[in-house]
């Protein structure tokens, strides 16, 4: 809890300078922000950091397959209405970068911060949270991240017994069985597009009964629980029964839904959904997220789309046809080098639209718009796909280090 006492001891110190200073040195010679690299070496030098930097600080933990790097940024709007706000706002969400980000603060009261989700229990164990966001689980990065239920399951007993008040999306049935071993939960319906990761029951196995919006196990009896927020179209419904305008500049109803969930976790360190709404209206874009970037006399839109779950969000929030859309995937370290996951997406959204291809992964790409009978053209780069793009404003929706190259040609 927040207090004036220096929690760093010499060596912490020691620690927090050297992070720096090599952050510093990366950044020098061209390599990013340096935070991850910083992080390492001061963690390497005192095991203990992440824990130290947080003891001062009531933190919230951020995590999810989608949407976590927005919701943070959400989140932290709102708390700035009670107090200074450290954040990883540029998504470095492992130990390492974590302990950069609280390191560059010391008289923040709130620590919001996102976190892989396969490190959520780690995590939770150093900073001894006073709320955790769950927003979703869906398949993702195929070749290494684990099985989405293998990692509801490391979710729940790694929060049972928490103390932490644990803001979880009560429709996505991987969440709702990973909170429920928390002894306090809020419970928000926020909505689940995507649900081919959830139709057997994480509890049981048996097949999941979907009426409506509504699901249970018709085998073991695990059912949806009853929420006390909801997303009810463009509000937020409050645990009064009040209704809260949503007014974002951020596009969809994904983000509307990060904005309920980060509306409750907010009433938990006192701030009312008003104020808090209101202040969530300052997120423009996430780290060039939905950013429109003029390039070679062109308006493009950018959005990142990592895998089926985002990908169909994005589908929903693009402009009409004939609006043209490029697609950018790569399959590197960071992506997962596995591209079948591909096929798990409904490119049948995109007809219409003329298609223009690109990325390390174009072929991939191409081969499955082939079977899902699209219309589209194979292009070298950006250059080129923006050349042959008819006019109009350009969609250009890519996966993770597909967006950061993006970012890089168009100065962003």
């Amino acid at each position: 809890m927040a207090g004036n006492s220096d929690p760093l001891t010499p060596r912490a110190k020691l620690a927090v300078t050297a992070g720096k200073a090599v952050a510093a040195a990366s950044r020098a010679a061209g390599r990013g922000s340096g935070s991850v690299i910083g992080g390492r070496v001061a963690l390497k030098l005192d095991p203990d950091l992440l824990a130290r930097l947080a003891q001062n600080l009531d933190v919230v933990l951020v995590s999810a397959t989608n949407g976590k790097t927005t919701t943070t940024r959400l989140i932290a709007e709102a708390l700035r209405a009670a107090g200074p706000v450290v954040s990883n706002a540029l998504g470095a969400n492992m130990p390492a970068g974590i302990t950069s980000a609280l390191a560059g603060s010391s008289d923040a009261r709130y620590g919001v911060i996102e976190v892989d989700e396969k490190y959520l229990a780690g995590v939770a164990r150093d900073t001894d949270p006073k709320c955790i966001a769950l927003l979703n689980l869906s398949r993702d990065q195929l070749d290494r991240a684990a099985e989405t239920r293998m990692l509801a399951e490391n979710w729940r007993e790694g929060l049972a017994g928490s103390k932490a008040v644990v803001v979880a999306n009560a429709d996505d049935p991987l969440v709702v069985w990973a909170a429920s071993s928390s002894p306090n939960v809020i419970w928000v319906a926020a909505g689940q597009m995507w649900k081919d990761d959830a139709w057997s029951c994480p509890s049981c196995g048996g097949v999941m009964q979907r009426p409506g919006d509504d699901w249970y196990c018709g085998e073991c009896g695990f059912r949806r629980p009853t929420p006390s927020w909801a997303l009810s179209g463009d509000h937020v419904l409050d645990p009064h029964g009040s209704a809260w305008p949503i007014h974002l500049q951020l596009p969809g109803r994904a983000n509307k839904a990060n904005a309920a969930s980060s509306a409750a976790v907010a009433a938990v360190f006192g701030v009312p959904p008003q104020v808090a709404l209101e202040r969530m209206y300052q997120v423009q874009a996430v780290a060039g997220r939905y950013d429109v970037v003029q390039f070679m006399e062109r308006d493009l839109r950018l959005l990142l789309a990592k895998n089926p779950a985002g990908w169909l969000e994005t589908f929903s929030l693009i402009d009409p046809p004939p609006t043209p859309v490029i697609l950018s995937v790569n399959a590197r370290s960071a992506d997962g080098t596995d591209t079948s996951w591909l096929w798990d997406v409904d490119y049948t959204r995109l007809t219409g639209h003329p298609i223009l291809v690109i990325g390390d992964r174009k072929l991939d790409l191409a081969v499955r718009l082939e079977v899902a009978n699209q219309h589209f053209q194979v292009c070298e780069n950006l250059d080129q796909a923006v050349q042959m793009a008819p006019p109009g404003r350009i969609e250009v929706i890519a996966n993770y280090t597909a967006f950061q190259d993006l970012r890089r040609r168009v100065g962003n």
